[in-house]
């Protein structure tokens, strides 16, 4: 059975990002290769907030970061999850947005994803709060995610 990776926004948002500074272009490459080399290993799962967000705003290249993940299968959000959301914001975990980072983390949780793929180093793949991620998590007795990105998932050290 494959493993299971839900798929938070920052990755088809770096899959065609246009930004030119080196860092930002070294994480749109590890991004596309992963995208276009590794992804078939896996269960993707994304789910409506991710298109939400995708779907806030103009940008470049939207339509097409839209289209790249219009096939990835939607996991619910339910009651259950709002209130993971809430203890998560209370318990100081994630930013105060109910609709960003806690919001993913608590899908991705809920339904047992194996990892949680992103960019978004600051709140979710940072190393210094998976332990508080974990405690919480254990609290609420709900699964913990290795949370990552596409240079970690291709053998790399961020």
């Amino acid at each position: 059975m494959k493993e299971s990776i839900y798929i938070e926004t920052t990755i088809p948002n770096f899959y065609y990002e246009t930004r030119t500074e080196p860092d930002i272009i070294a994480r749109k490459e590890w991004t596309v290769d992963w995208w276009n080399n590794h992804r078939h290993k896996y269960n993707l799962l994304t789910s409506e907030a991710v298109h939400e967000e995708l779907n806030a705003g103009e940008y470049p290249e939207k339509i097409n970061i839209q289209h790249l993940i219009n096939d990835i299968p939607l996991i619910e959000t339910n009651p259950e999850i709002i209130e993971i959301v809430q203890f998560y914001i209370h318990h100081k975990l994630m930013p105060n947005n109910p609709l960003g980072d806690a919001l993913h983390l608590a899908i991705a949780s809920y339904h047992k994803c194996d990892y949680i793929l992103t960019w978004n180093c600051r709140n979710i793949a940072n190393p210094n709060k998976f332990k508080h991620i974990q405690r919480i998590n254990a609290m609420l007795q709900l699964y913990c995610p290795i949370l990552t990105t596409p240079l970690q998932m291709l053998g790399g050290d961020l």
